[in-house]
């Protein structure tokens, strides 16, 4: 469903993504790690196509996002870490305009709106403007509209950050059962947790490049440690010194 070979990208003499090559198929729930810099949300972002690469093909349900990027967009879902919303429209005001992005029918954006909403705990909170949303509710509110055209592929990029106990159990299950009902889902993420509770392989990038791959099983048992923290440290504690 994802498919990278030989990805690049460059900032001037900055390195971000050197020769990139990686397979996420269906159903699968990848986690790439890395520090900070290490060229995770570059990828990301070259593989949704919001950037172009140096080099390199990025195809999306076996579509060039390059030669047909509005094709592969349709296959896609996409929540960055700092998602942008429309304070000046309600909850569901943002919800149908979502729908309309993606030409859907207004009988389908009204039953997605009644499951989604219930769902994340939004029903409540139906009129209230974007901008007197908490954080939480507003990242429940990205979600909901991100799985309203029903993307087979999902990229999030830090799925977690600032949410509550009781969002961050709901999105761990939802990626779970999405992934066990097909959906590629392709996250990045500095809690090691999660990728140990939720991946089935891992991806650990360093300057750019991929410098481990595999199951956490796989991981562990080509290094010394006991488990991905002690994974991760070995390959990436060099930067820190």
């Amino acid at each position: 469903m994802i498919s990278l070979k030989h990805l690049s990208k460059h900032y001037g003499s900055l390195v971000a993504v050197e020769d990139l090559s990686l397979e996420v198929p269906k159903g699968e729930l990848f986690c790439f790690l890395g520090p900070n810099g290490a060229g995770k949300t570059t990828t990301i972002k070259m593989m949704t196509g919001l950037l172009k690469p140096r080099g390199g093909e990025v195809r999306i349900c076996d579509i060039d996002i390059a030669a047909d990027p509005v094709a592969a967009k349709l296959k896609i879902g996409y929540i960055p870490d700092m998602p942008y919303l429309y304070d000046r429209l309600t909850t569901t005001e943002f919800f149908r305009f979502t729908g309309e992005i993606y030409d859907l029918p207004r009988d389908l954006v009204a039953a997605q709106l009644e499951e989604q909403f219930t769902t994340f705990s939004l029903m409540d909170y139906r009129s209230v403007l974007v901008k007197d949303l908490s954080h939480g509710l507003r990242q429940r509110l990205v979600y909901a509209a991100t799985f309203l055209h029903d993307p087979e592929v999902l990229f999030i990029d830090e799925p977690l950050v600032g949410l509550d106990p009781y969002t961050i159990r709901l999105i761990k299950d939802l990626l779970i059962r999405r992934a066990s009902e097909g959906m590629t889902i392709f996250l990045t993420t500095h809690i090691l947790a999660l990728a140990e509770d939720i991946a089935h392989r891992i991806g650990i990038i360093m300057h750019g490049r991929v410098v481990a791959l595999g199951t956490l099983d796989e991981l562990i048992a080509s290094s010394d440690g006991n488990n991905l923290e002690d994974v991760f440290l070995d390959l990436t504690s060099k930067q820190y010194e």
